[in-house]
Formats: C-alpha cells, structure tokens, sequence
C-alpha cells in the first residue's frame, strides 16, 4: 500500500522506474529493439509532457531551464543512447521527488500547529458543568461560556473565571514552563489546559482568536511562492546558451552528433531550479524553530537586507504589561478598597492597564466582586455596578467629565495612571508602569552589529515616555504621539532601505503593511497588526527579529551558492565532456550527483545559522522572558 502510495504521488518517477526495468529486462532478453522502441516511447511521453508545460510558461512570457531537458532528452534519443535519456528522465522525476521531500521536512514546523486546531467547544448549559453541549468552534460568539476539560486545547480566546488554572502555551509562545493564570486574566486559545477543568468567558470570535490567526498565517506563509526562486530562472537564458555553445562546437569540431548528446545530459537544469526553492523552505522552517512565522521567501529575502529598523513602544520594547506601582486614593477613599472596586471593575475590560489593575489586587489577598452590569466604551474605559455602587474606570478626560471634582495626578516618565470614580465622585487614581523587555538592549545592539544603519521608535505614546524609554536603550531618534498615519508617512520617508517596522497594536496595522517588512509582536498583539505584517512573532521576546534577519542572510547565502555550485560543476563537466571522455549514460549518472551535491548543500537552510537568537542576543534576555498574558 505504502509502494502504491508513493507511485500515485510521483507518477513521472515510478513511470521511469518501471520504463527503466522494462528496458533492462529486455536487453538482457537480448530484444534490443524492442527495449529501444520502450524507451523512446517512454522519454517521448515525458518530452511531450515537459514541452507542453515549457510552451505555456513561454506563452506567459517565462523562459525556465526546461528547454535543456527537452534539448538533451532529444539529443540522446536521435543518436540512440536512449538508456541515458531513460537516466535524464529518472533524473529530472527523482529531482523532483527529491524537491517534495524537503518540502515537506521544511514545512514540518509550520505544519505542527495545523494538526493541533482545535474544532468543537463546550458550551455549558445553566453554568453547570456536568451539562454541557458541543457546538463547531466557528460559532461560538463572544461571552459564551465554556468549559475546558483537562489536556484539551482552548479552542477560542477568553477570560479564566475559575480561580486558578495552568496551560501549556509551548506551542504559541515557545514557553516551555506550563503558566499559571488566576481569575481575570486571559487565556490564549490554542494553549493547552492542565490537569483541571476549567471555565472561561469568550472574548472573540474563532476566526479573530490568537490560534487561528496564527494558523491562518501558517497556510499563507506554506502557500506563498518565495519570488527568489525565480532567482534560478534569471540563469536560464545565460545557461542555456552556454550549454548548446559548448555542444554545438563541440559536434561542429568532432564531426559527431554524438558529441552534442554527451555535452548536454550533463547540461540538465535540475541544480539551478531545485536548489533555491529548497533553500528557502529550509529558512522559512528555521524562523518557524526561532520562533517566527514568515509569510513567504521574498520576506526572508527582504530581511537579509535591512539597513533601517523602526519600533512601536508599548508591547514591543516595552513588555506590555504596565505594573500596578502605587494607589492614590482621594481624600476619604480607603485605598484597598479603591483598588478592589477598580479591579472588580476591570474584569470586564480588555485593556492593556486592567490585567496589571486585577493582578495587584489578587497579589494583595483582594476577592474581586461580580458586577450587575459593565459596559466597556472603547478607547475610553469601563462602567460596573458593584455591589450596588456604580464604578468606572479610565482616562482622565472620562473620568473628568462623570465626575467634575476629578483631578490630574503628577506621573514620572514611563508612568500610566487609570482614574476611577465611584457614584459620580472621584476616588483616585492606580499609577502602573511599563518596564522595557530584558532583551531590547541587546535586540538594538545586535542589529547594529549586523549592518542596520538607523534605528527609530515610532509610538503613540506621550513624548517624556517614549524619550525615558529611548535614552535607557541607546536611541537617539524617537517620534512620539503618533496617528497611524504620521507612523506610515515616517516609515515611507526612512531611509536607507529596506525599511523594517516592528510592532504589535492595531494602530500599527498601517504601517506594518506600508513598512518593506513588516514584523508583528503576535504573542500578545493584535489580530490587525498580524494580519497586516510579513512575519509575526510567536513568542513574547524580540530576540526572533534578530534570528530572523540572520536566518534571512544565511538563506540567501546557500540559495545562491548552491546555484552557482551547480553551474559550475556543470559547466566544468561539459567542456570535459567536449573530448569524448564521458559516454552519454556516464554523463547523465554523474550529472545525478551534480543535483545531489546541490541539494544536500541547499539543505543547510534547515540547520544555520545555529541558535541565531541565542548568540546575537544575550542569554539572559531570552531565559528572562515573562510569561504571556493577554
């Protein structure tokens, strides 16, 4: 069954395989013509095939290398060394096999996370959790209520409401200690549930959750032709003239045709049109290890040469997860209770300062109370009716205008504040900080070392901010308080080019689609700025951004060696071949090495540049990581 399998997959290879042993039977049988009619009839077939395929690509307007092929599969039948156009052709189709192979090998990484997708989700009945109903994951809507069984996959983004609970998000983030989660915090879908049963609260739908978006990246970063491979084709015109010279002056200066066929089966183009394909699968499977989805070889391409890097602040330099560091409560507030009140509140609220607000107060013994009602009015904050009093929490500007006694308090550079107020009245305010991730110093050091000649923060965040975060980094251009457009009229006027642009929010969505390459913080990010960029980074470090550049360099370097080490050989081989040395069969074997020594050389993308993250990025910085939470 196995044999059968692997015959309906490659039909032109176990064609010439069968083709091939028919022909030595025969010869042995000592029916030479009738051994020479198969073989003809059998090249002739995959010359038709492979003709037919080369006229549609000229039609478009493409000129390949399969014109040699089709030359040498002639050549050698016309002057009757049809058992090394029968080797021509075992070697075209074991190329080609040979292709699919490490095809699969590269795609395996990226592959992994497809297996895992998650299908059905348990609804539960009247909050019970012996009742439940199985429902297709698409249509879960938000707030639903679900129950995850121990070891099962998450299948949607959502909010713990059990109390404690611990997931395996190796898969997403490449954190190999399971993290532990408390009430409030988000659950990333795709993360895989301990030993307990666990409830969450929906918070999007399927298609906008982390796993899927991610998925979605891998489909598209399988099926996206890398433009590089037309790197080989960019040889053909210049190879196939060299070919034919060499054989035609060689039959013109023997006087034998025979001379043509032999120049020629060593002449075949499997080297250059395998080996750049192969290489790049090989570095897009390296990135997926490193911790980075590419959507395609151009972007690898791109990343090979980036001379001018800009980044967002907040989740990206930053960790993104702003720290409760002081309570200020207004005159006549407990300030326990202020911090209870505005983390009972902010269990209803996705913004980036209410998981650090809910956090502080678990950390402080603090049982958070349920609200009657919450409504969230985005970009401003969040209304709760708790225990019958009415709670909001969120900018100054809102908070001034429920409650007029509301004042502004003093911050430090780096510092966020989120104001509350309760029954119409001001109750003070939680001053949280966000500290810049271990690894960025080095991150910024290490780009500089690979050639990026100007580095930028491009932020929305207020000026003293982004500068206090600039000057602990070692960045002397900072542009702050940003609209998404002035972000992308910024990043089209940097200059040198290519041009990367690193962030993670939805107001980087436009500027990661306008910037050469785009690079989206997709652990914690958003689901616009990962579909917006050309790569999306799977753990929560920037350490992958500079492993990707180096796996992008290290790429191009074997796809182009292993083109020329391939034209080389080849040529080196067909002047030999202009003396009549190598017989035509001989040729067509020793041109099989030819493509295997380009290959196996190709395939050093699968495995270099080694640990890229880890050597251009101090240790520490990547073993320093804090554990993701949405």
């Amino acid at each position: 069954m196995k044999l059968l399998a692997l015959a309906r997959r490659y039909p032109l290879l176990s064609g010439g395989l069968l083709a091939t042993a028919a022909v030595i039977v025969l010869e042995i049988a000592k029916m030479s013509d009738a051994a020479r009619w198969t073989a003809t009839i059998a090249v002739g077939a995959v010359i038709a095939w492979t003709a037919w395929g080369m006229l549609r690509d000229i039609l478009r307007g493409h000129y390949g290398l399969d014109i040699l092929a089709v030359v040498a599969m002639v050549a050698t039948l016309a002057v009757g060394e049809y058992i090394a156009a029968l080797v021509i052709v075992l070697m075209l189709s074991g190329g080609e096999a040979l292709e699919d192979y490490a095809q699969r090998r590269a795609a395996r990484d990226l592959t992994a996370l497809l297996d895992r997708s998650p299908q059905t989700a348990h609804v539960m009945v009247d909050g019970e959790e012996t009742q439940t109903r199985d429902v297709p994951v698409d249509e879960v809507e938000p707030g639903t209520v679900l129950l995850v069984r121990p070891a099962e996959i998450v299948p949607v983004d959502g909010t713990l409401l059990s109390a404690e609970a611990s997931f395996d998000e190796s898969s997403l983030t490449g954190e190999s200690v399971p993290v532990a989660r408390t009430t409030g915090d988000e659950v990333m879908s795709g993360a895989v549930n301990g030993s307990a049963a666990v409830r969450i609260r929906t918070v999007r739908r399927s298609a906008d959750s982390q796993y899927q978006q991610i998925v979605a990246l891998v489909h598209e970063a399988q099926q996206t032709k890398a433009p590089v491979v037309r790197l080989a084709d960019r040889f053909a015109v210049p190879f196939t003239i060299v070919s034919i010279t060499i054989a035609g002056i060689a039959w013109a200066v023997s006087g034998d045709p025979v001379r043509f066929a032999q120049v020629l089966v060593l002449a075949t183009p499997c080297p250059l049109l395998i080996a750049a394909p192969v290489a790049f699968l090989g570095g897009l499977s390296r990135t997926a290890k490193e911790g980075l989805v590419v959507k395609g070889g151009a972007v690898l391409e791109q990343l090979a040469r980036i001379r001018s890097v800009a980044f967002d602040k907040t989740g990206t330099l930053t960790q993104g997860r702003p720290a409760l560091v002081e309570v200020r409560p207004a005159v006549g507030v407990d300030a326990d209770e202020l911090l209870l009140l505005a983390a009972s509140a902010e269990q209803y609220s996705s913004h980036v300062l209410a998981q650090g607000i809910r956090r502080a107060a678990v950390e402080r013994g603090l049982t958070l109370a349920p609200a009657t009602h919450a409504e969230e009015i985005a970009t401003n904050g969040v209304t709760a009716h708790i225990d019958g009093r009415t709670v909001v929490v969120g900018k100054p500007a809102y908070i001034a205008a429920l409650a007029p006694d509301a004042t502004r308090t003093d911050l430090q550079a780096g510092q966020l504040a989120a104001y509350v107020a309760i029954d119409g009245r001001y109750a003070g305010a939680l001053v949280l900080a966000d500290a810049v991730r271990p690894e960025s110093a080095d991150v910024i050091t290490a780009l500089r070392a690979h050639g990026v000649e100007r580095i930028a923060i491009l932020t929305g965040d207020a000026d003293a901010t982004a500068s206090a975060v600039a000057a602990e980094l070692g960045v002397t251009e900072v542009h702050a308080e940003l609209l998404p457009a002035e972000k992308v009229a910024l990043a089209a006027e940097m200059a040198p080019r290519p041009m990367m642009m690193v962030g993670d929010g939805v107001n980087d969505a436009p500027v990661l689609a306008a910037a050469d390459v785009g690079i989206a913080m997709g652990a914690r990010g958003s689901t616009a700025a990962g579909e917006a960029a050309d790569a999306v980074v799977l753990k929560d470090s920037l350490a992958p951004v500079v492993g990707a550049a180096a796996i992008g360099r290290h790429t191009l370097r074997v796809a182009y060696t292993a083109i020329w080490i391939g034209i080389v050989l080849s040529v080196g081989l067909m002047l030999i071949a202009t003396t009549g040395v190598i017989p035509a069969v001989v040729g067509a074997f020793t041109q099989e090495l030819v493509d295997l020594a380009t290959i196996l050389y190709a395939l050093r993308a699968l495995t270099g540049p080694s640990t890229v993250s880890r050597s251009d990025v101090h240790p520490a910085s990547v073993e320093n990581r804090v554990n993701i939470a949405p």
